[in-house]
């Protein structure tokens, strides 16, 4: 059974509020889950402590026994000194798609003239 820890949403429309949970990987996001770590109201401000509230002691010992965060949680346990979190880069990001659709059209022309011509010269002329 492969266990992570993540999110749960609660609150009501257009009022999250979520609480950190201990989950089989296998339940739906709301469902069952095995434990509660603590929880995660985004309205608040950025500042203020009430934000977020987690048990570390118990991630520590979930971590432990083989439990994985995921992304947002890692971003928590990060900041809370618990875990590392790998920068990531992506520079495709910022590149609008259409952009990134016609330069990679491009390559894909340039790839196949030039592979092309080589071809095309070693090769003896069709039969008629």
């Amino acid at each position: 059974m492969s266990v992570v820890i993540r999110m749960a949403r609660a609150g009501t429309k257009k009022r999250p509020f979520y609480h950190v949970v201990v989950a089989d990987s296998r339940s739906p996001r709301d469902g069952r889950f095995i434990e509660r770590l603590g929880h995660f109201n985004p309205l608040l401000a950025k500042d203020k402590p009430e934000r977020l509230k987690l048990d570390l002691d118990k991630v520590k010992a979930w971590i432990a026994k083989g439990a994985q965060p995921s992304d947002r949680v890692t971003r928590f346990l990060d900041a809370a000194g618990i875990m590392k979190r790998e920068k990531r880069n992506n520079p495709q990001k910022a590149v609008p798609r259409k952009e990134r659709k016609a330069k990679e059209e491009a390559a894909k022309a340039a790839a196949g003239a030039a592979g092309a011509t080589p071809a095309a010269a070693g090769a003896a002329p069709p039969a008629a």
